[in-house]
């Protein structure tokens, strides 16, 4: 789970997202649902807690405008229902389960904050824990998404079907028959630890090559010298294996050999949302984000 609270400032072409905190809990409910199939007490108590927390630095921070998120593991539980009821009640935060769809289209909304050519087509790369969502943009309008029920804790569990394999192919020789080439946008906290751990300058792309020696040179380290040696947070030293081999199987099949690396992801997709809803529409009419 994270807490982001940003400031965004105005610029003449884009807003810029500025970030004032970022408090990370490793909850996990995909612990729970993609063995069991629902969320357990122990789980249940541990978000309830988290979110008093958050909610109270929101106060601290003064932060005028709120959304929390829930993903994959919500939307599978079987007691999803139940949990966000509990939790609401208990914590005091509203929690919206969202769609695949919609965690992509936040995820991309953050295109439209990047310096990147906007006439150029991408395609957007998420890796989770419990899903990774594919979003195909031409000139910042999205042509084709999906969700694929392979992510970093799901694939350490052995959860992962070989049919969601078949999907997620599918859905990249589709991609790749009907546009070529294509430069890739990769998101999530796992690529952005990869990208620092390579050494490049912002705005530089990280190559294959360049994810599958870091890969390599990481899982060459065990779990407790990734921690030690290499300075990564346990809930960051496990998922960062399979998150490289997600990337790494994505741009295999899509034929992309670079992604750019922006360092963002869905909670800046979520402030960027807020902010278009309240204030962008007025002071940005020419940007077009994807509809959630």
């Amino acid at each position: 789970m994270r807490l982001l609270v940003g400031e965004v400032i105005e610029r003449d072409d884009h807003p810029v997202i500025k970030k004032q905190t970022l408090v990370r809990v490793p909850v996990r409910l995909g612990e729970d649902v993609f063995s069991t199939g629902a969320i357990g007490n122990a789980k249940r108590d541990y978000l309830i807690k988290s979110l008093k927390a958050f909610r109270l630095l929101t106060e601290v921070y003064n932060v005028p405008y709120v959304r929390c998120c829930a993903t994959s593991a919500m939307r599978e539980a079987a007691n999803s229902a139940e949990i966000v009821a509990r939790v609401e009640m208990e914590s005091g935060v509203h929690v919206e389960v969202i769609s695949g769809r919609s965690e992509a289209d936040l995820i991309v909304s953050t295109f439209w904050t990047q310096d990147l050519l906007k006439d150029r087509s991408y395609l957007y790369i998420d890796v989770g824990g419990g899903s990774t969502e594919l979003t195909w943009l031409e000139r910042g309008h999205r042509v084709k998404s999906a969700s694929f029920k392979i992510g970093t804790v799901r694939t350490l569990q052995g959860m992962v079907t070989p049919e969601s394999w078949t999907e997620m192919r599918a859905f990249l020789e589709e991609l790749r028959a009907q546009h070529g080439s294509l430069l890739a946008i990769g998101t999530g906290g796992n690529i952005n630890r990869i990208f620092k751990e390579n050494g490049n300058s912002f705005g530089e792309p990280l190559s294959r090559a360049d994810i599958a020696g870091q890969r390599d040179r990481i899982a060459g380290h065990s779990f407790e010298d990734r921690v030690k040696v290499l300075r990564l947070r346990p809930d960051r030293a496990d998922v960062i294996i399979p998150a490289a081999d997600i990337f790494l199987w994505v741009m295999e099949h899509a034929g992309i050999e670079e992604v750019f690396v922006p360092k963002v992801g869905l909670a800046d997709g979520i402030i960027f949302d807020l902010y278009m809803k309240q204030h962008g529409h007025a002071r940005y009419p020419a940007v077009d984000p994807v509809a959630v």
